[in-house]
């Protein structure tokens, strides 16, 4: 059974950076698909980038092209998601998970069910 265990949240002015990382264990190959989702409470959640564990493809919400990079890194069984340029509306809860689906041009999100205890970002000044 896959497990994901997210970490590098925090508080961080408008403008700056951070570094989220997933790391991954349970699977027996390299070939994961892996996505990063967020959610503010009492909204919808949104997809945000994923990375295609057979190509390497990736795939970025409209919100957050060009200013986010999602990467593996197989050695360390992790899945990082530099984020840069952080607006308050980037604040939320980021959560990891196995896939990258989209339907209509956007990062399908796993049931609520299924998300782990996540990492916490607030853009705040």
């Amino acid at each position: 059974q896959a497990h994901f265990v997210e970490s590098g949240g925090g508080l961080v002015q408008p403008g700056g950076s951070l570094r989220l990382s997933c790391a991954v264990s349970g699977f027996t190959h390299n070939r994961y698909s892996i996505r990063w989702f967020r959610q503010v409470p009492g909204k919808e959640p949104e997809g945000v980038a994923c990375i295609s564990g057979y190509d390497g493809s990736q795939f970025y919400g409209d919100s957050v092209k060009g200013r986010f990079v999602i990467s593996k890194d197989v050695a360390r069984a992790t899945v990082d998601l530099q984020m840069n340029d952080l607006k308050p509306e980037d604040s939320g809860n980021y959560y990891c998970a196995e896939g990258c689906v989209t339907v209509r041009g956007r990062l399908v999100v796993p049931d609520s069910g299924s998300w782990g205890r996540g990492t916490q970002v607030t853009v705040s000044s």
